[in-house]
């Protein structure tokens, strides 16, 4: 639940704080701090002395949780995105 305020908490000052013409910067911004958090997240993994035993014996079943909302989101996401982004860029969309 903390998450979730604090993700409106975020999303309400970027839509009435942060001016325009600094979108540009927070997509930066963004793209380190992601980037950032995966090499932690590595750094973190990769210090457990029994990872590589651990990851195998994860199994299967690890990988269906991973793979198969991965493959939904390109999925659902591209076809979309395609739709949307044609009509804005043709100016033709649902009024």
């Amino acid at each position: 639940m903390d998450v979730i305020v604090i993700m409106c908490i975020g999303v309400l000052a970027g839509k009435f704080l942060l001016p325009r013409n600094l979108n540009r910067w927070n997509q930066i911004l963004q793209v380190v701090c992601t980037l950032f958090l995966i090499f932690s997240m590595g750094v973190l993994l990769g210090s457990r002395e029994n990872f590589l035993e651990e990851l195998s014996t994860l199994g299967i079943q690890s990988v269906i949780f991973f793979l198969l909302p991965s493959v939904g989101s390109v999925l659902l996401v591209y076809p979309l995105t395609r739709r949307f982004l044609e009509n804005k860029k043709t100016g033709k969309g649902r009024k």
